[in-house]
């Protein structure tokens, strides 16, 4: 028996082929604009249309019309697809939160699969289309977080809003600052993130005496994980581990 789990991101769609001991065979990212051409959704989704694969697949969402043709596609195969929060995932994790509706599934996710896999309280920074920050908190309580603008969004609307400056590709170091446009951008981006994710994490942990275990997620945690203060961790695979939890929770 073959699992399948995934995660609808508004820039990528990470879908995971699991064994029948829920450990990730292996994983396949697809931009998620380019599940809304009928043509490459298909090829790509029915890669994971398997003679033994349960009729039961799993995903978290932020992108509803996504999650849409994603669920259409194994309906027609006889395939029921659930999204996470269609579930009752506070017989798992704890919700200090205002508004259930309002929280994103990869958020909740994330915070499931962090604690599940390191029982402490924890702090999950997902480098995504935005970059966001969750707090977990022993035992078993997601408390919260932030949300702050994606470093790719910024660089490209910043693109969008200006006439001459040029796209960055941006680099793991950089001067204090630069003396080309490029090498200025580069700047301000690595030392203004870097401040921004400091001074979050400092607000965050030196909250009460507890301590937090830092994990890192999203494209961009290999350029950062250098520049955090704190020790950290880099897990790209928490939030698709965190479905895997609900999923064996739940739908077992």
């Amino acid at each position: 028996m073959k699992y399948l789990v995934g995660d609808i991101g508004n820039t990528l769609t990470k879908v995971s082929l699991l064994n029948e001991k829920f450990k990730i065979i292996k994983s396949f990212n697809i931009e998620t604009k380019m599940l809304y051409n009928k043509k490459n959704s298909k090829k790509f989704l029915k890669k994971f249309f398997l003679s033994n694969l349960n009729k039961k697949v799993l995903f978290s969402s932020v992108v509803p019309s996504a999650f849409k043709i994603i669920k259409s596609f194994f309906k027609k195969k006889g395939i029921k697809t659930l999204e996470i929060k269609d579930l009752k995932v506070k017989k798992i994790i704890k919700l200090n939160i205002n508004n259930f509706k309002q929280i994103g599934s990869d958020r909740i996710s994330n915070a499931i699969g962090a604690y599940t896999k390191y029982h402490t309280n924890c702090l999950v920074i997902d480098f995504g289309t935005a970059t966001t920050f969750d707090v977990i908190k022993k035992p078993g309580v997601y408390d919260g977080g932030v949300i702050a603008p994606g470093v790719s969004l910024s660089i490209i609307n910043l693109k969008k809003s200006t006439a001459l400056l040029p796209i960055l590709n941006l680099k793991k170091k950089a001067r204090p600052y630069g003396r080309n446009t490029n090498d200025a951008l580069n700047s301000g981006f690595l030392w203004g993130y870097q401040g921004l994710i400091n001074n979050i994490i400092k607000k965050v942990t030196s909250k009460g005496k507890r301590k937090y275990k830092i994990i890192l997620t999203g494209g961009y945690s290999y350029i950062f994980k250098n520049y955090i203060n704190n020790k950290s961790i880099i897990d790209q695979n928490i939030t698709i581990k965190g479905i895997i939890k609900v999923y064996k929770d739940l739908l077992i």
